[in-house]
């Protein structure tokens, strides 16, 4: 393969993961998200902090806590393999749950926030109309937190593009399995000769996320009118 091919091949793989990380995170995501902001349980400041972990520990750390999950003598690991007949471990799957866990607190925060600013007299004129609870969350609630939601999705995307310590530690470093763009800058920086093809993969690390950022930004300004 040659190395513009090569590279390519690292950037698709790069935004398949991001993309299947925030396909993974979105129900359970939206789900807690419209738990913390209508939830007024004690328990919820716990709820949350748990959520949020995995933006303030060390990307590596999060990375051994996963990996002592899935790894292969590990429970999850083991339940995994059972179900699927594969390991997670130094698996592509594992670049997708290192970036789905690590993104997923922008997006519980951003459906929070969403929810939150969505006015409760109307779900309660919906159910005062005999709409139930479920019902009313997808005619009501979903609907009004629809840029929110969006936005939580293209922050956990760039977030995931840009995925490296728990990667690392979860998913190794395998050529066209889990080498993504983080992962393939380390390793050419590494390699005599490799500075040029890095700074092509910086650059187009860039333009994604920062394209993700863009979009983030523009669905954050519809909500005041949503």
């Amino acid at each position: 393969m040659s190395a513009p091919d090569a590279e390519a091949a690292i950037v698709l793989l790069s935004i398949r993961v991001a993309a299947l990380a925030v396909a993974a995170s979105l129900v359970p995501g939206v789900a807690l998200g419209w738990l913390l902001a209508r939830w007024t349980h004690p328990l919820r400041a716990l709820v949350q902090g748990l959520v949020m972990l995995p933006l303030v520990l060390p990307p590596v750390v999060t990375g051994y806590l996963l990996l002592h999950v899935f790894g292969r003598s590990r429970p999850g690991g083991q339940l995994w393999h059972a179900i699927t007949g594969s390991h997670v471990a130094y698996t592509t799957t594992a670049c997708v749950i290192a970036a789905a866990v690590v993104g997923f607190p922008l997006l519980v925060e951003a459906i929070r926030l969403s929810v939150s600013g969505v006015d409760r007299r109307l779900e309660d004129v919906s159910r005062s109309l005999g709409r139930g609870p479920l019902d009313t969350f997808f005619r009501v609630t979903l609907p009004l937190s629809l840029p929110g939601v969006a936005s939580g999705a293209v922050l956990a995307f760039a977030r995931a593009l840009g995925e490296f310590g728990a990667t690392i530690v979860l998913a190794g470093n395998v050529a066209g399995e889990t080498r993504t763009i983080p992962v393939a800058v380390y390793t050419l920086l590494n390699v005599r000769g490799g500075e040029a093809a890095a700074t092509r993969l910086v650059v187009a690390s860039v333009v994604l996320s920062l394209a993700a950022l863009l979009v983030s930004f523009w669905l954050s300004a519809r909500r005041p009118r949503a």
